[in-house]
């Protein structure tokens, strides 16, 4: 059960809420010599204004590919590349943008209910059949 309550704290710390957060770029993975690293392996992610998440990027040759990974429609952010910085700022959230993650936000509760029910369902099971032969009585 907490393992599905800290899933469920990660992808509401992952939502961009209007305000500048080092989570909301924890699901970005980029590719480095071939292999695919979360952004935060190959960089320094800050947050020095509330609407403004910077990355430091330790090899400045990658850090276009990385801009182009940040522009997805998934995320709705513009970053500006300058030098080995990238800045992303994030604008303000309109009321339609709101209305979407309330339902997002809504769907990632009902998942981490149904998680939490199956692990009860699960641990309920154990008990029935450990009752049955006699591993534990009625009262444990």
């Amino acid at each position: 059960m907490d393992g599905a309550v800290d899933a469920f704290k990660k992808e509401l710390a992952g939502l961009r809420t209007g305000r500048a957060a080092t989570s909301l770029l924890e699901p970005i993975t980029v590719e480095v010599y071939g292999n695919r690293v979360p952004l935060n392996q190959v960089g320094t992610i800050g947050v020095p204004e509330p609407r403004l998440i910077t990355v430091q990027v330790w090899d400045a040759a990658r850090s276009r590919r990385r801009r182009r990974r940040f522009a997805t429609p998934g995320l709705g952010l513009n970053p500006q590349t300058e030098g080995q910085t990238i800045r992303v700022p994030i604008p303000d959230l309109s009321q339609e943008r709101r209305q979407e993650l309330a339902k997002v936000a809504h769907k990632y509760a009902e998942h981490a209910r149904v998680a939490v029910r199956n692990v009860r369902r699960d641990g309920m099971e154990a008990m029935k059949k450990a009752e049955k032969k006699g591993d534990i009585s009625q009262d444990d």
